[in-house]
């Protein structure tokens, strides 16, 4: 592969690496300096997806075989050198990514990037290593990726001030350990049964293993998904989860939204790429479903349980974990389209619901002078604003109660399913396929995904529906909020991005379902990481001493 699309795959980490590098040496008070360089880290990498994700698809001439893209760094051929891979699936996470990035990073420019340290290079890490987690070819550099990301988000949760915050941060931080220590260990028994971590490599050598030796790799598969789990927030691993995200800054928990979905993209991954060899358990659908079901009741409960909406929210995420394990755990990959059309509209929507979540606080009185506490506490006042006031609480929109109303009526039909949004549309055409891919008379399975699915929209109704009730029509305990654009807009963009993805439902959903079957065929990615040719001649004794 010749041109400048050749270093394309690579640009998703590059670019967040390098602006958050300058970030550093950036004094606090050049605040605007920060803002120009966010601005074009964020917009490049929205801009390079894109170009990827086209790619992928064919619509960008290219010679990559398959659509699959392969980048040998240092020039090694795999697997013994770090590659980037992109193809059809984690083009599509970038593209998620960059936009949800985009809307949370938007909305903190206007308060929230003030209530701590290093907001910003901590926000670009974390992109890096997002975009670096669904890039990678190997399980060493996934690791790699996850503890960069997972580094700048325990500074991320903890910004700002308050106990709770703290506390929730920690729990998080301690969890996180305990499932980085995990993938360690599980790395270290599949390397030294297969001699490799590359994952197209895996996935060759996995199908020659028997006896101790199989067992020996089943069982480090086995520990490598259970740290997966934890960080996709699965049933009983996710008790971290509520009181993190509900204590987060809006922003971060937002943005936080695409992190839980990066378990599950692994898991997607690995799975796909071990089917051929016979997956272990971990990876199937024996126990993904009923970890999907299980995780499911426990976010219907909770949410119903929830008095706080930023608790509800949470709540909601997990419910959106478990609606995905039980529909990836389904036989076949015909639920896998549907569930990633489910997947891509449940990122959007919740993180909208988290931002909107704080605007709502506002319009309580205890909830108005929050920001500037933690403002005060940390000194870290814009002296580039003439109106520090003004500035904290925001300039006023028109009809701020109608705009936060109607957005919050949107969000809670787009994550309970109903009509005419895309979780709808999500929902519909998971519970069409559970029923077509059902041999003869449905089975338990069927009957129970459809039953806890359906219910799961029952329960965000009944919640969200009695906490807008008690935010909206409580109208002596509530005052109207002044919105800056910079906060009603990122909100408004993830909406109707949802409402754009009914409008082309269609297209979308025929590429979610080519890539649905792309996963289930893996031998194109296989053969695209193993046989990409360096651009030098290697020889065996520079590979091998």
């Amino acid at each position: 592969m010749t041109g400048w699309m050749q270093h394309l795959p690579i640009l998703p980490v590059v670019i967040p690496l390098i602006c958050g590098a300058l970030m550093l040496v950036v004094r606090d008070g050049h605040r605007r300096g920060r803002l120009t360089l966010g601005f074009i880290s964020i917009a490049s990498q929205l801009a390079v997806a894109i170009t990827l994700l086209f790619a992928t698809a064919g619509y960008i001439p290219n010679d990559w075989p398959g659509g699959v893209a392969v980048y040998l760094l240092g020039d090694w051929p795999a697997p013994f050198g770090i590659v980037a891979v992109v193809d059809r699936l984690s083009a599509v996470m970038l593209v998620l990514t960059a936009l949800l990035g985009m809307a949370a990073w938007v909305y903190a420019t206007a308060r929230w990037d003030r209530a701590g340290v290093h907001f910003h290079p901590l926000y670009q890490f974390l992109l890096m290593g997002l975009n670096g987690a669904f890039l990678t070819g190997d399980l060493f550099n996934l690791f790699v990726f996850f503890e960069v990301l997972l580094a700048a988000s325990y500074g991320l949760a903890l910004h700002g001030s308050g106990r709770a915050r703290v506390s929730a941060g920690l729990h998080y931080v301690a969890v996180n350990l305990i499932a980085s220590f995990l993938l360690l260990i599980s790395m270290a028994m599949i390397y030294g049964v297969t001699g490799s971590l590359n994952m197209a490599d895996l996935a060759a050598r996995a199908g020659e293993l028997v006896g101790p030796e199989r067992r020996l790799f089943e069982s480090g598969a086995a520990i490598l998904g259970i740290a997966f789990l934890i960080k996709a927030a699965a049933w009983p691993l996710n008790f971290w989860l509520p009181a993190t995200y509900a204590n987060a800054g809006a922003p971060v928990a937002a943005v936080f939204m695409i992190m839980t979905k990066v378990g599950v993209y692994a898991l997607l991954r690995i799975g796909s790429l071990l089917l051929p060899t016979g997956a272990p358990a971990a990876f199937g659908g024996e126990w993904m479903f009923p970890v999907g079901i299980a995780t499911l009741a426990f976010g219907i409960v909770g949410l119903i349980a929830a008095p706080q909406p930023e608790r509800q929210a949470a709540y909601c995420a997990i419910i959106s974990s478990g609606t995905l394990f039980a529909a990836l755990g389904m036989p076949g990959v015909t639920l896998t389209g549907p569930a990633l059309f489910y997947l891509i509209s449940s990122v959007l929507a919740l993180g909208a619901f988290f931002l909107l979540l704080e605007m709502v606080e506002r319009t309580q009185a205890f909830g108005a002078d929050l920001l500037a506490v933690s403002l005060e506490a940390f000194d870290l006042e814009d002296p580039e604003s003439p109106d520090k006031s003004d500035d904290v609480v925001g300039v006023a929109i028109p009809a701020a109660m109608a705009f936060l109303g109607l957005s919050f009526v949107a969000c809670a039909l787009l994550i309970a399913g109903l009509p005419p949004f895309s979780g709808f549309v999500a929902k519909f055409a998971m519970l069409s396929a559970a029923l077509t891919t059902a041999e003869g008379a449905p089975g338990i399975g069927t009957w129970l995904l459809i039953g806890f699915m359906l219910l799961s929209g029952l329960a965000c109704i009944v919640a969200l529906g009695r906490t807008g009730i008690r935010l909206f029509w409580s109208v002596e305990d509530t005052t109207t909020p002044r919105l800056r654009l910079s906060e009603a807009g990122p909100v408004s963009m993830l909406i109707f991005l949802c409402i754009a993805m009914v409008i082309w439902a269609g297209p979308l959903m025929r590429y979610l379902e080519d890539t649905a079957r792309y996963l289930g065929s893996p031998d194109s990615y296989i053969s695209a990481v193993l046989n990409q040719s360096p651009g030098r001649s290697v020889t065996p004794t520079e590979v091998l001493p």
